[in-house]
């Protein structure tokens, strides 16, 4: 499946060329994979040849912002690379994740304890009572697309049964959490992690 374009891109392209094939075409189909469906093609009819002309500009367009988005993704890994960040070093997170986590967290040093940090990434749980009872549940505040990266790097960490995140999960999940407050645990974790990383190197440039 291609990714630059989006999901709604690539069902369009594999809608499309699965009207051009006899019998349709069960699996989705890449940009490669699809230009050469439509180069032997026998277009039957009027409608056929107009679904061919929309099928090749697609694959045009698709091909145009994956150039784009490995343009985008180099200038990022470069720019990571050029911040002497530590961030890379933390399982799961790539150049792109750590840009997220360096541009939406801005000057760490603003933030005096890791729990702070946790507030602004909207993983630190929230207290709630009834009943006499005092539970937790999911904080919907903070900033989305810091917790969004938080939540890139977890799940890179639990599909990896060798990761440091994938063995605090399996315990989480030990001690009788579900899968997603087991989840919600590594990802408050992992903003303790990235604050103490972002916390240092703050400190490091600062002194050289």
């Amino acid at each position: 499946m291609w990714r630059g374009g989006g999901p709604s891109s690539a069902a369009r392209l594999h809608a499309l060329v699965g009207e051009l094939v006899p019998g349709g075409i069960g699996k989705e189909v890449v940009v490669n994979q699809a230009r050469s469906i439509l180069e032997h093609v026998e277009l039957a009819d009027v409608a056929a040849v107009e679904r061919h002309r929309q099928a090749l500009e697609l694959v045009d367009d698709i091909d145009h912002l994956d150039a784009v988005l490995r343009v985008s993704r180099a200038r990022i890994a470069a720019a990571v690379a050029a911040s002497d960040t530590t961030l890379v070093e933390i399982f799961g997170v790539g150049p792109i994740v750590a840009a997220m986590l360096i541009g939406f967290s801005g000057d760490p040093l603003r933030f005096t304890r890791a729990s702070r940090y946790a507030a602004y990434t909207g993983t630190a749980p929230i207290e709630f009572s009834s009943g006499g009872r005092v539970t937790h549940r999911l904080s919907r505040r903070g900033n989305r697309r810091l917790n969004h990266a938080l939540h890139c790097a977890a799940i890179v960490q639990i599909r990896h049964r060798h990761s440091p995140g994938r063995g605090y999960y399996d315990r989480k999940l030990a001690e009788g959490k579900t899968p997603r407050e087991a989840i919600r645990a590594l990802k408050r974790r992992l903003s303790d992690i990235v604050w103490r990383h972002l916390v240092a190197d703050a400190e490091r440039h600062a002194a050289s």
